[in-house]
């Protein structure tokens, strides 16, 4: 059963920087699963860079959907899969669902999708890491979807935090464990 950790933070936060460092020192087997399509040259530029600051020794999967099957595959042949990021995941998931779809259909079809993917996780051997977006700390967004896609995006986060042993927020570039501070105020609420 992989140990299962996860990472989030804003925009350009060092998120993705910090999930790196921790996939060098929790083994020397690893796999990156990527799940960003490029649409645009700004997200190009985006892709680009993570490239670009990856050793080149890491496995490499292209997982926009299913990833689960990606998961699988990288558990085979390594001891730390890093997938970044459950946000884009998400996303991806969302939209690929039928124009007429409702939105608590969408939203079950993407919690879907992230439960086969956390199953996925739970069944590799070694190290798991998560990225992810902290999403809802901004404004409300002014359409429909985009706010739809907060509110997964929240809940995604939510289930993916508990099933994880370790979870870090990293703002401003500084990691912050955030997990075990959870549980003992958790605890304290039981308790009182």
């Amino acid at each position: 059963m992989a140990r299962i950790i996860l990472v989030t933070g804003g925009a350009r936060s060092g998120k993705s920087s910090f999930a790196e460092k921790l996939a060098n020192t929790a083994g020397n087997k690893i796999a990156y699963i990527a799940t960003a399509e490029i649409w645009d040259a700004e997200m190009a530029e985006r892709v680009d860079l993570h490239q670009k600051r990856r050793p080149s020794g890491w496995l490499t999967f292209e997982a926009p959907r299913q990833a689960e099957t990606a998961i699988a595959t990288a558990a085979s042949s390594a001891e730390v899969i890093l997938f970044d990021c459950l946000t884009v995941y998400s996303s991806n998931c969302l939209l690929a669902q039928p124009d007429d779809a409702t939105p608590p259909v969408r939203r079950e079809a993407v919690l879907d999708a992230l439960d086969r993917l956390v199953a996925a996780a739970r069944q590799a051997s070694g190290t798991v890491i998560f990225v992810t977006n902290e999403v809802g700390d901004g404004i409300v967004p002014d359409n429909a979807l985009a706010r739809e896609f907060r509110d997964v995006a929240g809940l995604v986060n939510q289930k993916v935090a508990q099933a994880a042993d370790d979870v870090y927020w990293v703002v401003c570039g500084l990691p912050v464990e955030i997990k075990r501070q959870a549980s003992v105020i958790m605890e304290g609420l039981r308790d009182g």
